[in-house]
């Protein structure tokens, strides 16, 4: 009957019938509090586990930033995305933490916008004021040239990133998440692989993808050193407005790096070699529970159904 329906369709909807069946629909994701929260075309998937034991899941309609001109354009629609996961990745933290840890209220719009202040300045003064420094005062230390300085800034800068990371990763909670991010990745690369969408079939991929969000932002660092290099000298408040300024075309350039790799596997992944490896300290093993939260994530944002759902005794939350 399958194939009667395919040949049916030939000309028509097959080409779409034949990116599900190869797994070549677009798909994403993030870690959250207890759980994972996947990105379909057409719908955001949020899989939670509670304290029960059960999943609970949210889904809303994907409607992506970039959809529309100019945000659709190379570059351009880089900062869109980012911008979408940033408000979307914090809405799914606060549900996740409302369904996990029992809070009785969500972030509300101002809590939102709250949380994403908080998160952009920190990003300015860890990763922009704070890589300035370091490289002002080893440019007067060892009597640095303009360009080394720009590249001790960007190592600096990567020096912080990574650093922060291996520092918060210590706190037992999140380590946690990280092992959801495990779970996301290993679903993700089983989906694409055309595994079947099993736990344990799923827990034998691989925890590392070329798409990371970790990979994303090592990419960022390194074209902030040629990006910033480019713009001249000037006072520290001069530098550090002007890297915000620029910022949003080194966030544009490093997504069409990343897509571009995630499109030429192969290459990408010998590219990406260190911001890949950069994915061992974001990333933990993950237990089947997590594989399992992670799977029903990926259906409730493709619209299936999960294999999961008449087991676990999740319900299934509109919003």
């Amino acid at each position: 009957m399958k194939r009667i329906f395919s040949a049916f369709l030939k000309g028509l909807a097959l080409p779409c019938l034949a990116a599900w069946e190869r797994r070549e629909v677009p798909v994403g994701g993030q870690a959250v509090i207890e759980g994972v929260l996947m990105r379909g075309p057409k719908r955001w998937g949020l899989s939670v586990r509670t304290a029960e034991g059960g999943i609970r899941r949210h889904t809303w309609v994907n409607l992506p930033w970039a959809r529309k001109s100019p945000w659709n354009l190379p570059v351009f629609r880089g900062v869109a995305t980012m911008a979408e996961m940033l408000y979307t990745g914090t809405k799914a933290l606060s549900l996740s933490a409302e369904i996990s840890l029992g809070e009785e209220e969500s972030l509300g719009a101002w809590g939102l916008a709250l949380s994403i202040g908080t998160a952009i300045l920190a990003v300015v003064g860890l990763f922009i004021a704070l890589p300035l420094f370091a490289a002002d005062i080893a440019e007067k230390l060892m009597g640095l040239s303009g360009g080394a300085r720009h590249l001790v800034e960007g190592l600096a800068r990567a020096g912080v990133f990574i650093g922060y990371i291996a520092v918060i990763g210590l706190w037992k909670e999140i380590a946690r998440v990280f092992e959801y991010h495990g779970a996301e990745h290993k679903t993700i690369n089983a989906f694409e692989s055309g595994e079947k969408m099993e736990p344990t079939a799923v827990a034998k991929h691989s925890r590392i993808h070329t798409r990371c969000g970790t990979s994303f932002l090592l990419v960022v660092v390194a074209v902030s050193v040629v990006v910033f290099s480019l713009i001249g000298e000037g006072g520290i408040l001069w530098r550090i407005g002007t890297r915000v300024l620029l910022l949003p075309l080194v966030i544009g350039i490093s997504y069409e790096i990343i897509k571009w790799c995630g499109k030429n596997r192969k290459a990408g992944r010998i590219l990406m070699w260190p911001a890949l490896w950069l994915q061992y300290l974001t990333t933990r093993e993950p237990v089947e529970s997590q594989i399992e939260v992670a799977v029903d994530a990926l259906w409730t944002a493709l619209g299936e159904k999960s294999p999961t759902e008449e087991t676990t005794g999740g319900d299934t939350d509109g919003n």
